[in-house]
């Protein structure tokens, strides 16, 4: 089924009725050998066994076996969960521990997605931009080219409450720790938003905004840039 993922309520649908998933490892010491493990998939060497597979299915094949198992120890980090995580292998990007990244999320080259940070579906990082520490981009979410979003900072999705608009952030901005862009506000290329701010309004280029809600204080000048620098090194 096709969903068309630039409509806040195509989504909800694509959430609503795509199937669920509650994926589990088994660490299982026994002797399985000879069993019918169905669709799990498992590995086994001697009495060590690892099985990967839906919660339900895994369950109920210990318990069908449990005379064969002497000790289980079950993971999983997830419950009924509509979207996978994306698939960061060959991404060309710096993606650090810790970040959560779901599918149909694009990153750019060469970009930094630091510990913790959180990209909802369809959100957007364009190429040499820092995601920082715990920072959340929101569904749909767009941040352009060597754009800083610093820790604790909030880019709005269009989600919940819905928004046919995204938030976008431009090229070479720096938002502040902590900040928050709401719903479908849309920041120009080359400013800057300070430690936070609460952003209510579309933000110009070349400005810098502070304050709850966030306003206008001066024009990006020689002063701001040096306070503002984006580092090569940190996107090597």
């Amino acid at each position: 089924m096709n969903y068309n993922l630039t409509d806040p309520y195509e989504i909800a649908r694509y959430i609503k009725e795509v199937k669920k998933t509650t994926p589990v490892k088994a660490y299982i010491k026994g002797t399985l050998e000879g069993c019918d493990f169905g669709s799990i998939e498992a590995l086994t060497s001697g009495e060590l066994n690892i099985l990967f597979g839906e919660y339900s299915e895994v369950s109920n094949f210990i318990k069908a076996n449990e005379a064969k198992i002497s000790t289980v120890k079950l993971e999983n980090d997830r419950r009924n969960s509509a979207i996978p995580m994306l698939d960061i292998s060959n991404i060309e990007a710096r993606i650090e521990p810790g970040a959560i990244i779901r599918d149909k999320v694009f990153i750019g080259k060469n970009s930094v997605i630091m510990m913790g940070a959180v990209i909802n579906i369809g959100a957007e990082v364009g190429e040499e931009s820092m995601i920082d520490m715990n920072a959340v981009l929101g569904a749909r979410a767009k941040v352009g080219k060597r754009s800083h979003v610093g820790a604790g900072a909030v880019v709005a999705g269009v989600l919940e409450p819905p928004s046919k608009s995204p938030c976008e952030i431009g090229d070479n901005v720096v938002i502040g720790a902590n900040a928050v862009i709401l719903e479908g506000v849309k920041v120009g290329n080359n400013s800057v938003v300070a430690a936070g701010s609460v952003v209510t309004e579309d933000v110009p280029e070349n400005v810098v905004v502070a304050g709850t809600p966030a306003r206008i204080i001066k024009s990006v000048d020689d002063k701001t840039k040096g306070k503002t620098e984006i580092l090569d090194d940190l996107r090597k």
